[in-house]
């Protein structure tokens, strides 16, 4: 990526919580973190790619360290259950997180995820909900519309 010119997004596994018996508190996500900015890291996404984490945890982290690392562009990869998504995304979102990661319809997921419920955040529930708050999200909507058609052809439910 970087010979190419590309900025390099660093993911974090179990940003929010392990559920496999090792050792996981915020301190640790605090250090790694601290470790990945010394190495020049400039964008990082902390990742429950199992769909662990609650609103009280992605609180505490976010607002824990934004405002240390202020410098780092700071994002979130949750993974959700249809009932759950709104909260976890309004918990980042209140805590300053500003930088998203989703799929078409949650597409994807992880096969160590809690159920076949769990899946990747939908794409189309951050836009509404990110539209509710009036962020501009330079979003050609046509496109995304276009997008939304082939992902219900190529994924049915």
């Amino acid at each position: 990526a970087l010979k190419n010119n590309k900025a390099l997004v660093v993911y974090l596994s179990m940003g929010f919580g392990n559920p496999y018996g090792d050792d996981w508190n915020a301190d640790i996500v605090f250090k790694w973190v601290k470790e990945l900015d010394k190495r020049g890291i400039k964008i990082l996404s902390l990742s429950d790619t199992i769909g662990v984490s609650n609103p009280t945890t992605i609180s505490y982290i976010f607002k824990n360290l934004i405002p240390e690392f202020s410098h780092l562009n700071l994002g979130a990869h949750l993974h959700t259950q249809p009932h759950n998504w709104r909260e976890k995304v309004h918990a980042a979102y209140e805590s300053g997180c500003r930088r998203f990661d989703g799929a078409l319809k949650g597409y994807g997921g992880c096969p160590m995820a809690r159920d076949e419920l769990t899946g990747n955040m939908p794409t189309e529930n951050m836009v509404f909900y990110f539209e509710e708050r009036e962020e501009d999200l330079q979003l050609n909507k046509d496109h995304l519309l276009t997008s939304m058609v082939v992902a219900a052809n190529t994924f049915p439910s």
